[in-house]
């Protein structure tokens, strides 16, 4: 199983059909789950894709919609019931703080393990670590609602045929990698740079600038296209985007692998959001989500 990889769970937008569920989407990224947009039914596709509440570390909620969010209730319960071994924190806009609660105890159960409460009130970064950098940027939706983004910090890979030219093999790659220099010899000299890994996630909106930079140069881009290009204005009313606008914003952002989902249930034929993101121009790695579906992040250049 790679260590990185992306876990849809459900692609559905407002109505659920007889194939898709909810929206729920779970990122793994080297043993740490961050669990997206948990609607209805997120619990049991949880089973169905093999994912469990040990898994979960991290709860983005986009925003306080059904559809990104009724599941919490459930979640929330499951990794109390399985008295997950370590704290989950949860984000979600500040301004939907009394629908986080109502959610979080929605009915009677026992609170077994530490739930932090970390609230978005405005862009920035919300975590640090030493695998990512997590932020939030604001998108244009009828209800407050914020895109998410994880960043690996750059680092150094090793060249072979600059650790031969310095006479450099066996333990002593250990070394030189761990301690940044070797008989004077440093780690910039037998290495070059490496940019991290960076993943975007963003749900319900139109065009916007929040939207741009969360997708700016991105290894993975998660957006959603509700609506296909002749109900363009349809998804400008109801704060979402078409499939060809996802495409364009893909395109000049120069992401690697763009995958589409939040489809309406008016529409019954993915291959259509497919033709529609070629057509606007986007060239890279494309997936039209489906359920249970499991798609490694691109691997590094």
């Amino acid at each position: 199983m790679s260590a990185r990889e992306f876990v849809v769970l459900g692609t559905a937008s407002q109505v659920p059909t007889r194939h898709r569920n909810h929206n729920g989407y779970l990122l793994r990224w080297d043993g740490e789950g961050i669990l997206f947009d948990p609607g209805e039914g997120t619990q049991r596709q949880m089973l169905r894709a093999g994912v469990a509440a040990h898994d979960i570390n991290r709860i983005c909620v986009t925003h306080f919609h059904g559809d990104h969010s009724l599941g919490l209730a459930g979640v929330i319960q499951r990794i109390n019931l399985d008295r997950v071994p370590h704290p989950v924190t949860a984000h979600y806009p500040a301004s939907g703080q009394h629908f986080f609660d109502r959610l979080r105890y929605a009915t009677a159960y026992r609170e077994t393990v530490e739930l932090a409460q970390a609230p978005v009130a405005e862009e920035g970064v919300l975590a640090t670590g030493p695998s990512y950098t997590l932020e939030a940027r604001l998108l244009s939706h009828p209800v407050e609602s914020f895109g998410y983004r994880l960043t690996e910090p750059d680092g150094r890979r090793i060249r072979p045929d600059l650790l031969a030219r310095h006479g450099i093999k066996g333990p002593d790659v250990g070394r030189i990698q761990r301690a940044g220099v070797l008989d004077g010899i440093t780690l910039e000299q037998v290495s070059e740079h490496r940019p991290g890994q960076s993943f975007a996630f963003v749900m319900d909106t139109r065009l916007c600038e929040g939207v741009t930079a969360l997708a700016e140069g991105c290894d993975m881009l998660v957006i959603e296209s509700t609506f296909l290009d002749e109900d363009v204005r349809l998804a400008t009313e109801h704060g979402h985007l078409t499939a060809g606008q996802a495409a364009k914003v893909a395109a000049g952002a120069g992401v690697r692998h763009l995958v589409l989902t939040h489809f309406s249930q008016r529409y019954t034929e993915p291959e259509a959001f497919e033709r529609q993101a070629r057509a606007a121009g986007f060239t890279g790695e494309l997936t039209v989500a489906q359920d249970l579906l499991r798609i490694p992040l691109p691997k590094r250049p």
